[in-house]
C-alpha cells in the first residue's frame, strides 16, 4: 500500500468490515470454521495460531468490503490481501485458511438474491478450493475461471493473453467480478513461471479494459507471489494498481 501511495497520493483507503462466523459458514463447514478459531484445526499455514486467527475476519472482510464498494459504484476496488483459492469446504491448504472469494460471493448473494458473480482467477495455480466449494454447494450463479488449469508454460503466454477477452466474455451476465491478480505467474517466480513483467502488465490491462467496457464492477486482490526480495512482488502489484487506475481514469497504460 505504501508503494501504491507513492503512485497515487489521493488514494482512498477504506477500513475493511470484518466478516463473521456466519459469513465464513456460508462457504465452509461450520464445524471446520469453529475448529480453526478454537485452534483445534490447523490454518492454511499448517499451524494453530491466535495471531493468524485474528487476521482472518479482516482478510476476507477486505475482499467483501472491496466488492461491496465496487458493486455500488460500478468501478474497480483493490483488496490488498491474499490467501484464498486453495481453501476447500472443510479444509485449509497452501497458505489459504478460508476462501475469501467464496465468502464474498455468498455474502453478496445473500444481500442481492439475483446477483451473479464472476471469479477470474489468474493466480499461477489451480483454484481447486474454489471449485470444491462451488461444486459442493451447486453455485450455478458463479462463473469461475482459473487459468492454472491450462496456462503454465512460457510458450503459452501469447495464447493466454489472446484468450482474456473470451474469459471476460463468459462473465458478461455478472454484476461483479472477483479478480485474483496473481504475481506468481511471473517467469522468475519460484512457484510460477510463464509471463514476463511486461506480459503481466498487459494481462492486467486487458482484464481491466474488458471489464470496464462491459461496465462490470471488479474487486481485485493480490494473490500469489513468492520472489525474493519481496520488493519484486510489490513491483508487480504496483503495476497492477497503476494499470487499473489508468484504465478507469482514461489514461494511457504505463510501461512496466
Amino acid at each position: 500500500m505504501a508503494a501504491w501511495r507513492e503512485l497515487d497520493a489521493a488514494m482512498q483507503v477504506v477500513a475493511p468490515v470484518a466478516v463473521t462466523i456466519d459469513d465464513f459458514a456460508r462457504a465452509h463447514s461450520r464445524r471446520f470454521v469453529e475448529d480453526v478459531f478454537a485452534m483445534r484445526s490447523a490454518n492454511g499455514f499448517g499451524t494453530r495460531s491466535a495471531d493468524v486467527n485474528r487476521s482472518l475476519p479482516y482478510t476476507s472482510g477486505a475482499m467483501l468490503t472491496a466488492a461491496r464498494l465496487a458493486l455500488a459504484a460500478r468501478t474497480a476496488v483493490a483488496a490488498p490481501v491474499s490467501g484464498f483459492h486453495h481453501a476447500r469446504w472443510s479444509e485449509a491448504a497452501a497458505y489459504c485458511t478460508f476462501n475469501g472469494l467464496l465468502v464474498t460471493a455468498l455474502a453478496l448473494r445473500a444481500e442481492h438474491p439475483s446477483l451473479r458473480v464472476g471469479i477470474l482467477d489468474y493466480d499461477y495455480h489451480y483454484g481447486d478450493g474454489s471449485d470444491d466449494i462451488i461444486t459442493r454447494l451447486g453455485l450455478h450463479w458463479i462463473t469461475h475461471y482459473t487459468a492454472g488449469q491450462k496456462y503454465l508454460y512460457p510458450e503459452q503466454a501469447g495464447a493466454f493473453l489472446d484468450a482474456i477477452p473470451e474469459h471476460v466474455a463468459r462473465m458478461a451476465d455478472c454484476a461483479v467480478v472477483l479478480y485474483q491478480a496473481g504475481a506468481d505467474p511471473h517467469i522468475d517466480d519460484p512457484l510460477g513461471g510463464f509471463l514476463s513483467t511486461a506480459e503481466l502488465a498487459e494481462r492486467d490491462r486487458r482484464v481491466f479494459q474488458c471489464l470496464h467496457e462491459r461496465a462490470i464492477a471488479v474487486a481485485w486482490n493480490l494473490a500469489g507471489g513468492y520472489q525474493q526480495p519481496l520488493s519484486k512482488v510489490v513491483a508487480i502489484h504496483r503495476n497492477t494498481y497503476q494499470t487499473c487506475r489508468a484504465v478507469h481514469l482514461g489514461q494511457a497504460a504505463p510501461s512496466p
